[in-house]
């Protein structure tokens, strides 16, 4: 029978993620089958799998953990948000419609059908689903068709372990008052707790972990130390998006509003002798610069006046002149070209913009959307990439037939004629080690070799060492219940 567990959190950004990848790798080093599932995302940094869908990209690494090919059943609902009051809703893998938080509040219930279909699907024949809420079960406003955190947990009959953050402070009233809080019927599904991001000797809490046990009556399955190496996996909230001081190479990249699929800085953050800077709005784009990077963005329009209106345009066109070198990927590609054409309003209103004017290409919006996975080959070394589109326009202009990346299908990049400014829709291109030490040695910026997918395996196991020192695996493990089919 399978057994289910679901890792809550006190509020937003305790390392739930993080847990339930560490959780799902030691559970599979002890020879348990396991999946992750996460009812309802909201990110948009996503990852595309191999039945030609979108999910959270923490779905993604923790089917990873679990030695599983990511699939759209992890994750059923995400939500992809494209302005501060509405979102792109993604259903089992492909976009279902775009909604004010408003709508979605009074429509999310008629999605758990769809949410427990994926969930009975992916616990068959497995041994073990690891589930991951969102935000917080605290949020008890939230609670009427809730099917994130305790509605779902109700319409699956699963218990609960509650994660709290002691890092940002107050984790026993965080602890408490979630217990307090909550309605009987959803306090009694919370059957442990744990203590995470502790920095220093963990002994100093144990008086804490006894006063949230007095109060809950939950069990305590240990208190969790900071994980230095966490950085090195891959990230999925924006929040997380951070400069990585490494070696003297210098990649810029200007911290768009709506950023997405920002998983391409990882590769090039891991390397050593890679310095990954990330520039604020109100700061200008530094003049030493080996790379600037424009990553993906959710509205690629509303982003590009937000770099136009921090002064980064000229900043770049500086950077270009003295030689430097310039790489947009998806959304940060369509911005490097003359124009973008919405005609549709796919964006919002319907508009036409001018472009950076850096590539001899225009982009034209539309509702079709290309999701899937692409391998291609880096023409100047030959070398492979392979990597994932997810993206809506077509870039069509003379600068595509500077080709810098080759498809048997279809063109997904342009150059100028010099080479120095170049666009592609591949995300996740970095992670090819070949390609990553060729294009970067081709920008005269030579970095050393580095395995980027055998190191995130290695941090894989070192999490799940890591927890298996300091939570009581054995205990969380026990407290898994069967899953109703």
């Amino acid at each position: 029978m399978t057994k289910a567990i679901m890792i809550q959190g006190a509020g937003s950004n305790v390392g739930k993620s993080m847990l339930v990848a560490g959780i799902a790798r030691a559970a599979t080093r002890r020879g348990l089958s396991v999946a992750p599932f996460k009812p309802q995302n909201m990110s948009n940094n996503a990852a595309v799998t191999t039945d030609g869908g979108e999910i959270g990209r923490a779905q993604a690494l923790q089917a990873r953990a679990c030695g599983l090919e990511p699939h759209t059943d992890m994750n059923p609902v995400l939500l992809k948000p494209e302005t501060d009051v509405g979102a792109q809703v993604i259903v089992q893998g492909k976009r279902f419609a775009t909604m004010k938080a408003r709508e979605y509040g009074t429509r999310k219930a008629d999605l758990i059908p769809k949410v427990m279909e994926s969930y009975r699907r992916l616990a068959a024949g497995m041994d073990l689903i690891v589930i991951e809420g969102a935000g917080s079960p605290a949020e008890v406003n939230l609670r009427a068709g809730d099917i994130a955190n305790m509605g779902f947990a109700e319409a699956a009959d699963c218990p609960v372990v509650l994660v709290g953050d002691i890092d940002r402070g107050g984790v026993i009233a965080q602890m408490v008052g979630t217990d307090v809080i909550l309605p009987p019927e959803d306090r009694a599904r919370i059957k442990g707790f744990t203590i995470n991001k502790f920095r220093g000797d963990t002994t100093l809490f144990a008086e804490g972990m006894v006063a949230i046990t007095d109060h809950t009556s939950w069990v305590p399955l240990g208190i969790v130390p900071w994980f230095a190496d966490a950085w090195k996996l891959p990230a999925e909230d924006v929040m997380d998006v951070a400069s990585r001081k490494g070696g003297a190479i210098k990649v810029v990249v200007p911290r768009l509003n709506r950023i997405a699929n920002f998983d391409d800085l990882d590769p090039l953050a891991a390397q050593p002798d890679v310095t990954v800077e990330i520039i604020e709005a109100g700061r200008p784009l530094p003049g030493d610069a080996d790379l600037v990077l424009i990553p993906g963005s959710k509205s690629t329009i509303a982003d590009l006046a937000h770099f136009r209106a921090q002064g980064w345009d000229i900043d770049l066109l500086a950077h270009v002149r003295r030689g430097g070198h310039v790489l947009g990927i998806c959304g940060g590609y369509q911005m490097l070209g003359r124009e973008i054409a919405d005609p549709d309003g796919i964006e919002g209103a319907a508009t036409r913009v001018r472009g950076l004017g850096l590539l001899d290409v225009t982009t034209v919006m539309s509702a079709q959307k290309t999701v899937t996975q692409t391998s291609a080959t880096f023409d100047a070394t030959g070398d492979p990439v392979a990597g994932y589109e997810i993206h809506i326009g077509e870039t069509t202009g003379p600068d595509c037939a500077n080709s810098w990346l080759t498809t048997q299908a279809r063109q997904i990049g342009a150059a100028n004629p010099n080479g120095r400014v170049r666009g592609c829709y591949l995300h996740g291109l970095f992670t090819s080690d070949a390609f990553r030490g060729a294009f970067m040695a081709g920008i005269g910026a030579p970095i050393q070799s580095m395995e980027y997918d055998a190191d995130v395996d290695a941090t894989l196991d070192a999490l799940a060492d890591h927890l298996e020192q300091h939570m009581d695996l054995d205990r969380l493990l026990s407290l898994a219940a069967d899953v109703p089919f």
